[in-house]
């Protein structure tokens, strides 16, 4: 799942950033090595946190159905998983890196969550939103120096884009199928017993057990 949002990320970072520019989207940790190494104009989306967004956690089964409408199996509903990404710009002028920070900041937030048409693999086809939030102050138990002190490198200006992104739990359980048996009883020595039979042996069942109580009656 994480292999598929870094791939939305990308498309969606190349549609809002390019404006007719060659820049490229990275993953890596933006360390000083690898800003050492680095000799194109780069969108630097590096994946610092995952944790579950509990939040949006829903309790209860989720039916499924098989062809003729009948349950066939329940689920836990999908868990969501908060992906947390340090969005930089690397050029070589502070000005040019803040022009395609801003163009980012604009483009990501015209939407509420991910576009469909970027959404590839599990995440399309579960079919549900991917909210995504931008530039929204960070929690309190993390601070972005926090990250870059980590990181061990340079404060740099950066947008936090963070994902919530379904996924399915894994946990299914078979649904229960309606009985295919009845119940005979027979009389013996004026007691009744009964065992199972099968289901095209229902009627026979109820008569005999008919039989059985008018038995018991005439004694």
């Amino acid at each position: 799942m994480i292999h598929e949002v870094d791939e939305a990320l990308r498309r969606l970072v190349r549609g809002e950033a390019r404006r007719g520019s060659e820049i490229e989207v990275a993953f890596d940790a933006p360390n000083k090595d690898w800003a050492s190494r680095r000799n194109a104009p780069t969108v630097n989306v590096y994946l610092y946190d995952v944790r579950e967004d509990l939040r949006r956690r829903s309790r209860g089964l989720l039916n499924e159905y098989d062809q003729l409408g009948k349950v066939s199996a329940r689920h836990l509903p999908p868990r969501h998983i908060k992906l947390s990404y340090l969005v930089t710009a690397w050029t070589q002028r502070p000005e040019d890196e803040h022009r395609v920070l801003s163009d980012l900041l604009l483009g990501l937030l015209a939407h509420d969550a991910v576009p469909q048409e970027v959404l590839t693999g599990s995440l399309a086809e579960l079919g549900l939103p991917v909210p995504m939030t931008v530039a929204l102050p960070p929690p309190e138990d993390r601070a972005f120096a926090d990250v870059w002190t980590a990181l061990g490198g340079e404060l740099k200006p950066s947008l936090d884009v963070v994902i919530s992104a379904p996924v399915h739990s894994g946990r299914v359980y078979p649904a229960e199928q309606p009985p295919k048996e009845g119940l005979k009883l027979d009389a013996h020595d004026g007691e009744l017993v009964g065992h199972h039979v099968a289901e095209s042996g229902a009627v026979e069942g109820q008569r005999r057990v008919a039989m059985a109580r008018t038995h018991r009656k005439s004694r």
